[in-house]
């Protein structure tokens, strides 16, 4: 998104710029220049004293950050005409005070033993609070560029009457962000509540995965149920599309993709075919708004004479892996779910052996794994060659890491599901 690089400049911005930095400060702090480069947010520091250099040139700003720290009396003075003509402009301001130096309980995996203040709506937020707030911002102001209320009232009675409300309007806003932030994280607990809490390992297969929400949610889900004595039913869904409306319709998917029948005191374990082609049509009668739509990859493993029966609807195909050969994908046919409730789903049949290991993912995956070319087909990366005959936990593993450090774009970020198994 932009330019990565962080500049000292008091010239006019001459592109759109996602985060302008009023501050005396020289650098960024290093939690703040860290946030910025991980998320590719093009960013400028401005001195306070030269705002007014950004006046004409507002169409260009993204969301604006003051750092208030050690300001002096007369820049403090000028805060509040800053805020009112950002206010104005349908900027989203950020008011960053003084640090805290303890540590913050925090949504990511890597915490930081730092946080910051703002405004008087908390006493303090994580830098992943701090990010979600920028992401807010930087979503109203993209949807509402060019578009930009004028106005109504002659500009010399504009500052008064602005004047009273804004601090109303800044606790208000900073309200509503927290709740906001809250939950989206609450969300993003519920959802993973519906994913498995342990996975059947036994001593003739061991499983393994990664759930990798782009966001505070995911669009991708996943299941491994061990469905009898000898049956165990996995899948991978993802629809497409991400943030909360997806992860909506992951838990419908869940709750739809039945592996069984139970009749008297009897039961019927469904085949793949059938258990896709039942979600297909239950997707399809819901005459989902907004035209969703999803994928998936259901796998019906015999545990005693592991044999793998699969079927698939849209999804990236799985991939067999056999010691010693090169990785094979297991290309059948199948539709998109809940596009066409006529549509037929197939299912095939292989033999799994010792050492055999399986992979299910979602195509927020094909980055490190392989990409398609219309010359020569699906070609598999020389990162998934070199850890492919790893254990399935020690390959996970690697394949999280590599999803972790991914260099891409953030508007080309997606969620990642990974589920593995491998015949011991």
């Amino acid at each position: 998104m932009g330019n990565t690089e962080l500049q000292n400049s008091t010239e006019l911005l001459a592109s759109f710029t996602d985060v302008v930095y009023l501050s005396d400060r020289i650098q960024l702090p290093s939690e703040i220049k860290r946030l910025f480069k991980d998320k590719r947010l093009s960013c400028k520091i401005i001195p306070i004293d030269k705002f007014a250099g950004l006046r004409g040139r507002f169409d260009l700003i993204g969301t604006v950050i003051i750092d208030t720290n050690e300001l002096d009396i007369s820049q403090q003075q000028k805060l509040a005409r800053i805020i009112e003509s950002l206010e104005i402009e349908n900027i989203g301001v950020i008011l960053l005070t003084d640090r805290v130096n303890v540590p913050v309980k925090s949504f990511s995996l890597a915490p930081t033993e730092t946080s910051f203040s703002m405004t008087s709506t908390m006493k303090s937020i994580s830098i992943d609070e701090l990010w979600v707030r920028i992401g807010v911002n930087l979503a109203y102001r993209k949807k509402s560029f060019g578009i930009a209320v004028k106005p109504a009232i002659p500009p010399n009675q504009l500052h008064k009457t602005h004047k009273n409300k804004l601090s109303e309007q800044l606790s208000l806003t900073g309200a509503m962000v927290d709740n906001l932030a809250e939950q989206l994280r609450l969300a993003g607990l519920v959802q993973q509540d519906f994913l498995p809490s342990a996975l059947p390992n036994t001593d003739e297969v061991q499983w393994a995965a990664a759930f990798l929400p782009a966001e505070w949610v995911s669009g991708d889900i996943y299941n491994i149920v061990r469905i009898d004595e000898q049956h165990i039913g996995f899948y991978v869904a993802d629809v497409v599309g991400h943030g909360i409306p997806a992860a909506l319709l992951t838990i419908f998917l869940k709750q739809s993709l039945v592996m069984r029948e139970t009749l008297d005191s009897n039961y019927r374990v469904f085949a793949p075919a059938e258990v896709v082609k039942n979600l297909n049509l239950r997707m399809a009668a819901q005459k989902l708004s907004g035209y969703q739509f999803a994928t998936c990859c259901y796998c019906l493993l015999n545990t005693k004479t592991l044999q793998l029966t699969y079927a698939r609807a849209g999804h990236p195909y799985p991939i067999l892996i056999k010691t010693g050969q090169q990785p094979e994908q297991l290309e059948i046919r199948g539709s998109l779910l809940g596009i066409f409730k006529q549509a037929e789903y197939i299912q095939q049949t292989v033999q799994l052996e010792k050492g055999d290991k399986l992979l299910l993912y979602s195509d927020g995956a094909e980055p490190f794994i392989g990409s398609f070319n219309d010359l020569t087909g699906f070609n598999f990366h020389e990162k998934f060659y070199q850890i492919k005959d790893l254990a399935i936990v020690e390959m996970m593993d690697k394949l999280n890491e590599c999803a972790q450090n991914q260099n891409i774009d953030p508007s080309e970020v997606d969620d990642i599901t990974m589920v593995g198994l491998e015949i011991l």
